[in-house]
């Protein structure tokens, strides 16, 4: 199955749905959004949303930062 993950062309032989395709790609589900053919897909259709040739995803990682404790800003 070819699908455009991210802007890139992928080949995969081996999965059916998001859940497959993110445990396939080694994603935590608690840590990413995905989007499948521009609709946001809900975390709870992710094992039921099949997956077909020439689909296009967008898959956004969350990344935490910053600092709690940073000192206040000079005057």
């Amino acid at each position: 199955m070819k699908l455009t993950i991210n802007g890139e062309n992928r080949e995969f032989s081996s999965i059916s749905t998001i859940s497959s395709l993110l445990d396939q790609l080694g994603m935590k589900a608690g840590r990413v959004a995905v989007e499948l053919n521009r609709e946001l897909i809900p975390r709870d259709r992710w094992a039921t949303t099949n997956l077909s040739d020439g689909d296009k995803l967008e898959i956004v990682h969350f990344v935490g930062g910053g600092t709690s404790h940073s000192p206040p800003a000079s005057s």
